[in-house]
């Protein structure tokens, strides 16, 4: 089993409490305000924490990126420059939403897109820092991230075993082990078929690390799903309203979905337990009622040899079980016992 990873007062393990992120991501819109909403809204509806996304446009994106297909159908900026041009936060204001999250009780986190925004986060003084993607095969910030000494959660949309592999040792190099590996898909929303679920496995198994999910499909079944395969970490889209413009807004969870999830996760987590194979204290008075003993098929006279077709087996299982019927074949009646009395060990010989 993988070792646990400490995230602020968070530890990230298996037979710990499922981490689940409030992905804000630039549903804020560009607004303070707004993103101050998400923040209450995320603590409101039970998350551990809030996530939000840190980059400056001209860093991230050429002046003439083209846009994604489901950006193009949720947004009218004509590149992405554009469109993420009026979604970037200033520092001043993710210092300003870094203080607000502290005095409401959630974890920030935000995802750094370039070697700026991640120098800021670190002076910021993020518990942990979440890689995107997209930036799986940026070596340069993952050294840099790396470097940093904590915490990081790296989601592998897009990508092949074989460059997580090479994202894990450039991570290692650095002499940072704290690693928390989430399956993805990079498409938006993402189709029940192209979600993979086992290469979560795969990825927990390959790497002896925690392991999560990073949700992109609509609605909570699959986040709810890898938690039963034994996702530590769930991170999912909120916004305040699936209607509002912006590229990411139609495939998140307004947050009384958000809430379900949330609800949903807690109890399958529950449900998980601890794998040992035991009957639960609640389940012992069920056994004398569902489970059955050795009775007498007919009556059977004092000193009387018992006989196979002198048995049967019925409920209730307050007598000697079914297991021991050939060895009882074959003993003596130590009295007489009648028609569908519950045999005991004390009236045979």
């Amino acid at each position: 089993m993988a070792k646990g990873i400490k995230i602020g007062n968070r530890v990230i393990a298996e037979q710990c409490p499922v981490f689940i992120i409030a992905e804000a991501g630039v549903n804020h819109n560009g607004q303070i305000a707004m993103a101050k909403k998400l923040v209450d809204s995320a603590k409101r509806i039970g998350a551990d924490a809030i996530k939000f996304q840190t980059f400056r446009a001209e860093e991230l994106v050429t002046a003439n990126a083209p846009k994604a297909e489901y950006q193009k159908k949720t947004d009218a900026h004509p590149s992405q420059y554009a469109m993420l041009k009026k979604l970037e936060l200033s520092e001043d204001q993710f210092s300003e939403l870094f203080e607000y999250s502290q005095k409401k009780g959630i974890m920030f986190l935000s995802t750094p897109f370039d070697r700026i925004s991640a120098e800021f986060l670190a002076l910021l003084g993020l518990p942990a820092y979440k890689i995107g993607s997209g930036e799986l095969t940026n070596v340069p910030l993952l050294q840099q991230v790396a470097q940093f000494k904590k915490p990081i959660i790296l989601s592998t949309g897009m990508s092949s075993l074989e460059e997580v592999v090479e994202a894990v040792k450039t991570i290692h190099k650095e002499g940072n082990r704290e690693l928390i590996l989430l399956h993805c898909t990079s498409n938006y929303p993402t189709k029940y078929e192209e979600v993979n679920l086992n290469a979560m496995l795969t990825l927990r198994n390959k790497f002896d690390v925690a392991v999560g999910y990073s949700d992109h499909t609509l609605g909570i079944e699959i986040s709810v799903a890898a938690v039963a395969l034994g996702a530590c970490v769930i991170e999912k889209h909120l916004t305040l309203d699936k209607n509002l413009p912006g590229p990411d807004h139609k495939t998140s969870l307004e947050p009384q979905e958000f809430q379900k999830m949330v609800e949903a996760i807690r109890n399958v987590e529950k449900a998980r337990g601890n794998g040992i194979k035991k009957p639960n204290p609640s389940e012992i008075a069920i056994q004398k009622v569902a489970r059955k003993s050795i009775v007498a098929a007919c009556d059977i006279e004092k000193g009387v040899t018992i006989t196979s077709d002198m048995l049967t087996v019925k409920r209730p299982g307050t007598g000697i079980e079914p297991k021991w019927l050939q060895r009882l074949t074959g003993k003596r009646a130590k009295t007489i016992i009648r028609k569908d009395q519950i045999f005991s060990w004390d009236i045979v010989q």
